[in-house]
């Protein structure tokens, strides 16, 4: 039904776009609600595409509480002058740091995390050394994505695309171990290359932390136990969603009973429009199911792997790649992960599908949701990044690191 398309593509052009300089969740909104308004999808299935992405709303607003309590306690100010202490006045160094715990926040607490709770972190840390933020800004958003099948937890898309069902974890690593490093490893080299120029300018290093305050040590806790809880979570393959929410809400409130504060400018504080942002592009996504593209994608997929495993392994990942940055990675995961269930296609492929889900985003600002967290958590530090400056940075990092980490997934086999 082409209205549908039309619809999805003026809607998701408004995300990327942003008329008038509205925000994002309102063209995924009207978007979705012009559909049920036209009578293209029935009220009860816009529903069920909103309550489809409940774990991960619950995820978010875990993981937003967990940021917004590390900012308002100090956590954030004391990691950046000990960050700029370890740089030694070297701006390339502080990328380096940077970077290197971008992979390790991504890894055991998700791409999401990597953006909402390292943001803040980073721009402090450029603030304090007087450092060009920007570089290190990108080196948040582009790890998030690209370290973001390290482990199973590493990215929500991952679990989206494997319809709940993800494989254990020494089959993970074996299959993906490599890729991802490989991933990590060229993403880096490509945004050091593309920004080389303004890295090379020093930055201050005079900087003398100080001790973490106690309700910054509560959010540290906070952040480290709710690693664990995800890792112990997803060892028994249960959703992520509402532990991470608990956990926030439990960090978040800690600080507030020992000084008796009130919960209301935490709350005001955190991000919420990316949620009907979520729900409305889920509802988008509902609504193109229903034009039988699902069950073509299914067709296509499967005749590509009778033709040739790798080859449909490799055009699949190029597929997925450039394609989620138009409906953006989670939903994108969804229809992938529909047409993965009709099609049954080898390992190999649903593996290279799955590479492309993650890396994929880093071409646009609207790619996966932690990028669009990410441009969030800059503007609230005065910062913007438009549409075409991302891609600018994208189109130099992505396909080098795609290509590559498919590549070494094909040779594994």
């Amino acid at each position: 039904m082409w209205p549908i398309g039309a619809i999805a593509l003026l809607a998701t052009i408004g995300v990327l776009v942003r008329p008038w300089r509205l925000p994002e969740a309102i063209w995924a909104v009207a978007g979705a609600m012009l559909l049920v308004a036209l009578g293209l999808i029935p009220i009860s299935a816009a529903g069920a595409a909103i309550a489809r992405g409940s774990d991960v709303y619950l995820f978010l607003i875990g993981m937003m509480l967990l940021s917004e309590t590390a900012r308002r306690e100090g956590l954030f100010d004391w990691l950046a002058e000990h960050a700029a202490v370890r740089a030694k006045g070297s701006s390339a160094r502080l990328f380096g740091l940077v970077f290197g715990i971008g992979v390790a926040v991504t890894a055991f607490l998700s791409n999401d995390a990597a953006a909402v709770v390292l943001t803040p972190a980073v721009y402090a840390a450029a603030r304090k050394t007087r450092a060009d933020p920007l570089p290190l800004l990108f080196a948040c958003a582009m790890v998030a994505n690209a370290a973001g099948f390290v482990l199973p937890i590493s990215n929500p898309a991952n679990l989206v695309l494997y319809g709940g069902h993800m494989p254990p974890l020494g089959h993970w690593l074996a299959s993906f171990a490599a890729p991802a490093a490989v991933s990590i490893a060229v993403t880096w080299i490509m945004l050091r290359l593309v920004e080389r120029r303004r890295l090379a300018e020093p930055c201050a290093s005079a900087v003398e932390p100080r001790p973490l305050p106690v309700g910054g040590g509560v959010a540290l806790a906070g952040i480290a136990a709710t690693a664990l809880l995800l890792l112990a979570v997803s060892a028994f393959d249960k959703p992520l969603g509402l532990p991470t929410c608990l956990a926030g809400i439990v960090t978040a409130a800690i600080p507030l009973l020992r000084t008796r504060q009130s919960p209301w400018p935490v709350l005001r504080a955190v991000s919420w429009s990316v949620l009907p942002l979520v729900a409305g592009l889920f509802v988008l996504v509902g609504a193109l199911a229903r034009t039988g593209l699902i069950d073509a994608l299914a067709a296509a997929l499967a005749h590509a792997a009778a033709w040739s495993v790798p080859g449909a392994a490799a055009i699949g990942a190029a597929v997925m790649g450039f394609g989620c940055n138009l409906t953006n990675n989670l939903p994108a995961g969804l229809i992938a992960s529909g047409a993965i269930a009709r099609a049954h296609p080898p390992v190999l492929v649903t593996d290279a599908l799955m590479i492309a889900t993650d890396i994929g985003p880093n071409l646009s600002i609207t790619g996966s949701l932690a990028t669009i967290l990410w441009l969030a958590a800059i503007r609230r530090e005065g910062e913007d990044v438009g549409f075409g400056r991302f891609l600018k940075i994208g189109v130099a990092v992505m396909p080098p690191a795609l290509i590559a980490a498919v590549g070494v997934r094909l040779l594994i086999g």
